[in-house]
């Protein structure tokens, strides 16, 4: 082959990679077939399985009901919705990886996750380069949104649906003391999530009077809590908080009461579950816990939901984390009406004006994309099932926040 072939053929070569990479990022609405794609991120498989499907199924009702609807209508065109779900484990490596998946799909207009703080945190520097948007559901570590990167334009790479975990901490620590408890044990399974909200009902709490008399962090894989338990005995805490998930709380407060402890367990959202009731029995009666959710039946068009719910998935309980992501794929086609276009930078750009009523009440968000109107709902097992028994509110007094619960 003459020289200047090879040399035209290699340069030709060379802009192939340029140009498909072009087209892997074109926006999904100039794509053929007239779909806008969104992405959901959360664990499927693993010890919190049952949370991720709760998400993932909330979602996907939206999108069925937008669809039958006729789809998003943009500039005259109809396009079909989709929601894609990936897998995270509820861990780092297979949360980054599923975030790489997502990117490298190069067509989704927003992503609908993490569940995880702890994955959430890990898998938000990848898709703010990517110029992807976050609406995460559940995931209520605060440094997700006070120390998220920004897309470029200096846009907000990530916006939550629930109150953080300062506003949760407040709130248990608030109805802690309303009780009555004067000495407090605090545990937690050192994951981001756990530990983090481990401390922040030990410094609401110290903040309400409540001594502190133990602190202690295990694992998410602990399965002996004896001699934790022995140690909040012998410390004589009349309460015990755990910062973790549902399926160690169960093993937590099993062995409590095989220990003869009658001390009130204190828990965090990720535990008032259905898993928590199965696994725990008669163990988790007595139970008292914060939700950052509204109960199915105060919700606006609850029943109806809950109906839709339970005939899409008939052996699925329906969960606190359902109604959440429901919303936020509708805040995702808010911001994608109002950009015009299922393009993720400007649906990015979009997000900060998004207004609307969804299933767990207003939807707007403040500069930093924290949800403005969050709800904390004190919850009790009693009798298999987890009751509301008080709702928290925040107040401000002075420089600092603190919680009263009626």
């Amino acid at each position: 082959m003459p020289a200047r072939y090879a040399n035209l053929l290699i340069s030709a070569l060379a802009i192939l990679p340029a140009l498909s990479a072009c087209q892997k990022n074109e926006p999904a609405t100039s794509r053929a077939g007239a779909v806008i794609y969104l992405a959901d991120a959360g664990p499927l498989s693993g010890h919190a399985a049952a949370l991720g499907r709760d998400s993932t199924h909330g979602g996907q009702l939206p999108v069925d009901a937008i669809n039958a609807a006729g789809g998003v209508k943009l500039d005259g065109q109809s396009y079909r919705l989709e929601l894609l779900s990936e897998d995270d484990a509820a861990q780092s490596k297979s949360g980054t990886d599923a975030a790489q998946k997502i990117i490298d799909h190069g067509k989704v207009s927003a992503v609908i996750g993490h569940v995880n703080s702890g994955v959430t945190m890990m898998a938000n520097p990848l898709y703010a380069q990517a110029g992807i948007v976050m609406i995460t559901p559940t995931a209520t570590h605060p440094d997700i949104v006070r120390q998220a990167p920004k897309i470029a334009g200096r846009l907000n790479s990530v916006y939550r649906m629930v109150a953080n975990d300062d506003r949760q901490g407040r709130a248990l620590a608030a109805y802690a003391a309303k009780l009555g408890v004067k000495r407090l044990a605090v545990l937690d399974d050192g994951t981001t999530y756990g530990k983090g909200m481990a401390e922040r009902v030990a410094e609401a709490a110290r903040s309400q009077g409540v001594a502190v008399v133990y602190r202690q962090a295990v694992s998410d894989k602990t399965i002996d809590f004896k001699p934790v338990l022995a140690n909040i005995q012998a410390k004589h805490a009349d309460a015990y908080t755990w910062g973790g998930l549902a399926d160690t709380a169960a093993v937590l407060v099993k062995q409590a009461q095989e220990s003869g402890m009658r001390q009130t367990a204190f828990m965090p959202d990720a535990v008032c579950t259905e898993t928590f009731i199965h696994l725990s029995g008669k163990a988790g009666e007595g139970t008292i816990c914060s939700t950052t959710t509204t109960a199915t039946a105060d919700l606006n068009n609850g029943e109806a939901f809950r109906q839709r719910f339970e005939a899409k998935y008939p052996n699925e309980p329906l969960q606190s984390f359902a109604p959440l992501a429901y919303d936020a794929v509708q805040t995702a086609v808010a911001a994608i009406r109002k950009a015009g276009s299922g393009d993720a930078l400007k649906v990015a750009a979009a997000m900060p004006a998004v207004s609307l009523e969804g299933l767990t009440g207003p939807i707007a968000f403040d500069a930093h994309g924290e949800r403005k109107a969050t709800a904390i709902s004190i919850l009790q097992q009693r009798q298999g099932a987890f009751v509301p028994v008080a709702e928290c509110i925040e107040m401000q007094t002075g420089a600092a926040a603190k919680a009263q619960c009626d």
